[in-house]
């Protein structure tokens, strides 16, 4: 079997010459598009729903909000794991899907189960879906100091126009989340419909008395 198949190599040169031009090149160019990775990420697809509940002790998270989404979330398709962790005014629930399961596909199912279940949840609960992110994923904390002294408003409105925005803008960044500092408000005073009307009439009134000074000025129109 050997002698035959080096005999046919030397009697085709040609031919094992071409064949090994194109394996060659068909393996560089897989090589050119193989990820690496020196931490390659074999996780599953997961989407996560943290909650914030003020005030609320974690038996109190987990009978009133972390029960009834998990309750909620049960039946979606090609789910693996479904779990919970409760402290203290926070929920983190958790879902696992089967591997090859499209991540934007699994975070519309619990989107849709999500948003039926929000008005029964108790008053004050904040949240929703985490960012995507998968559990090799990893978080920074920094701090906006400033050597100008700037206030805490000042700095919390420097980190949420300016700062935020760009660090957004970065490649494989899934979410900026701003904590602390001074939240510049602004107050408004809403007038009452008979003050509006008053206004209207007097404006009306105002716009006659300037239409009769210039018809006794220049004349009717015509």
């Amino acid at each position: 079997m050997l002698s035959r198949l080096v005999e046919f190599s030397l009697s085709q040169r040609l031919f094992i010459l071409l064949a090994t031009l194109i394996v060659g090149g068909a393996g560089w160019y897989a090589y050119l598009g193989l990820p690496i990775d020196a931490f390659p990420d074999v996780s599953s697809t997961q989407v996560k729903i943290i909650m914030k509940a003020p005030g609320m002790t974690p038996e109190e998270v987990e009978s009133r909000i972390a029960v009834p989404i998990e309750v909620e979330m049960l039946g979606i398709p090609k789910t693996k794991i479904l779990r919970s962790v409760t402290k203290y005014g926070l929920v983190d629930v958790t879902i696992d899907f089967e591997d090859g399961t499209d991540i934007y596909w699994a975070r519309q199912q619990v989107s849709e189960r999500l948003g039926g279940l929000t008005e029964s949840l108790p008053d004050g609960i904040t949240g929703g879906m985490a960012p995507i992110t998968t559990p090799l994923g990893e978080m920074f904390m920094f701090t906006v100091e400033s050597s100008a002294g700037l206030s805490l408003a000042e700095r919390r409105s420097l980190l949420d126009w300016v700062i935020r925005p760009a660090l957004r803008t970065v490649p494989g960044v899934a979410d900026v989340n701003a904590l602390g500092g001074g939240r510049a408000r602004l107050r408004g005073r809403a007038r009452s419909a008979q003050n509006g009307r008053q206004r209207r009439d007097r404006n009306a009134a105002q716009g006659s008395d300037r239409r009769q000074q210039s018809q006794r000025w220049c004349g009717p129109a015509g």
